[in-house]
């Protein structure tokens, strides 16, 4: 999945690049951009999601550790700081 989104970002970054009206390609890169902070939103509470479930009957150390960082960042990321 992430090389087929990361080729999908290529190929809107190379069409946006493309357009030869400078008004035109501003507006095209904006929506793209709206287009990737909305997903980027979205995969984000999946995230929190997945940090709250792991919790339970987890310490926050114990979350950090399966997720590669520390327990007061696994907090922060469940308590959407």
């Amino acid at each position: 999945m992430t090389d087929s989104m990361t080729a999908a970002i290529e190929d809107a970054t190379a069409t946006v690049a493309a357009i030869e009206d400078p008004v035109a390609r501003f507006e095209a890169a904006r929506v793209e951009r709206a287009t990737l902070a909305t997903g980027d939103r979205l995969l984000l509470a999946i995230q929190r999601e997945i940090v709250r479930d792991l919790h339970e009957g987890r310490s926050w150390a114990e979350v950090g550790a399966l997720l590669g960082f520390s327990g007061s960042r696994a907090e922060a990321i469940a308590r959407e700081r």
